[in-house]
């Protein structure tokens, strides 16, 4: 099987770059048709890697919101044989300003063995593991397989569950393999079994009807900028730890980071002391973490002498696994309306709600993966948590509560995805597509 991966490999990155070239920008600020042009390449991948039933799909939410294109290709299974889902996503995020770019964001190009390019690790090269998988095993498949590649996860799914329902029959499956999470580090793959949950909401504070002359009022008004940023300073204790009564944390995981790692990967800037307490895996993963994601207020290149009625904050809350969101959420709002700064009018607008997960502690498919994971690198596998979030994994065991779900990796720690010069690295992608050939073939049994 390596050897034949190895000979697919380099049409498989043909096929990768030619999707990265595909600006398929799911935020609705961008056109659309990028969108529909990545769903039809990907279905036409699918076909020629010898799935006979291939769609481009759609569902309408109550509110009659249509979903984004996805494609669903499904092989039956044979007689006895169970059925696994292949989940990845091709819409991307934004790719930002050019300039932060070493190369422009849509033209793949390769730098010392990764491809950069927006989407090629978050998750088109999901998109790829599935195809390379199923080309390597060819008519040797002996699983059903049903490959469902969503248009909308990068708006946070909003009408996952509803396209759930309406092709509940076409996305039914034993196993479902989500191709859309981290490996360990390079070398090392991972099996992703826990994920933190979303809340995020936007907090405004005002204080006047209008803006006033600074000069003729300062001093005994103070801006809104100002109070939010002493309500935004609520929310950590001195040690950088959330300060939100009724958030919860969930167990220490039993593997740590190393911290010089810690600050290569997420470019600390020398001097600057890490936040909170514990070990940093627990920190990244087990533990709640709030950040300001957006400022609304005067900008600089506009500000005069006013002081400004009111200000906005976006903010952006990972709550451990085990938490409710909407538990979470509550939790949230109380703090900001009870500490509001010299009586300034705190309003506080809901957000998305996303859910947590935790795996399982161990089943039958996760023990097959491990040992697919295990000769694909030659090394053992890691179980990881993620401090990111994956709410629709929460969403898929509500549909199909007596699946087996295991969450993988495509990127590595340098693989920067949602950020400039997002890459994917070569190597590694080869061997998730032999770990997922191994894998497939080995449920067959």
């Amino acid at each position: 099987m390596r050897g034949r991966v190895a000979e697919l490999f380099p049409a498989l990155r043909g096929d990768l770059e030619d999707l990265v070239r595909i600006p398929s920008v799911s935020s609705p600020a961008f056109d659309q048709a990028h969108v529909t042009a990545s769903a039809e390449a990907v279905a036409a991948l699918l076909r020629g890697a010898g799935m006979p039933e291939v769609e481009v799909l759609t569902a309408d939410r109550a509110d009659g919101v249509t979903s984004r294109p996805a494609v669903v290709a499904r092989r039956p299974a044979p007689e006895g044989a169970p059925t696994v889902l292949l989940y990845a996503h091709h819409d991307v995020q934004p790719p930002g300003s050019d300039v932060d770019w070493v190369s422009p964001p849509f033209e793949p190009t390769e730098r010392d063995g990764r491809l950069y390019g927006r989407g090629a690790a978050d998750d088109k090269a999901g998109v790829i593991a599935h195809v390379g998988a199923l080309r390597a095993l060819g008519d040797e498949l002996g699983v059903g397989v049903t490959v469902f590649v969503e248009g909308e996860e990068e708006i946070g799914s909003p009408t996952f569950v509803d396209f759930l329902v309406r092709h509940r029959d076409l996305l039914s499956a034993d196993v479902i393999v989500v191709a859309d999470s981290s490996n360990w580090k390079v070398g090392v793959p991972a099996l992703t079994t826990s994920l933190r949950g979303l809340v995020d909401c936007e907090v405004e504070v005002a204080v006047l009807e209008h803006a006033v002359h600074s000069g003729m009022f300062g001093g005994p008004v103070l801006d809104a900028p100002t109070l939010l940023a002493r309500l935004i300073a609520t929310l950590h204790d001195d040690d950088g730890t959330v300060a939100v009564a009724g958030l919860t944390s969930a167990a220490e995981p039993t593997v740590d980071y190393d911290e010089e790692d810690l600050r290569a990967d997420a470019s600390v800037l020398p001097g600057v002391r890490l936040a909170g307490t514990g070990t940093l895996t627990g920190r990244l993963w087990t533990k709640p973490a709030l950040s300001v994601i957006g400022i609304d207020t005067t900008s600089v290149a506009h500000s005069s002498n006013t002081i400004a009625p009111s200000a906005r904050a976006k903010l952006s809350l990972r709550i451990a696994p085990g938490q409710d969101p909407r538990d979470a959420a509550a939790a949230l709002r109380r703090h900001l309306e009870g500490n509001a700064p010299l009586g300034a009018r705190v309003t506080v607008h809901d957000g998305e709600l996303g859910k947590a997960f935790q795996a399982p502690a161990d089943s039958p498919a996760m023990q097959t993966a491990r040992s697919a994971f295990r000769d694909a690198w030659g090394t053992e596998p890691v179980d990881i948590g993620v401090g990111g979030s994956i709410p629709f994994i929460a969403d898929l065991l509500e549909v199909f509560p007596d699946a087996a779900i295991l969450v993988t990796g495509v990127e590595d720690p340098d693989s920067r995805a949602h950020g400039p010069n997002e890459s994917v690295h070569l190597g590694e992608l080869e061997k998730v597509v032999l770990a997922e050939a191994l894998l497939l073939e080995r449920l067959a049994r």
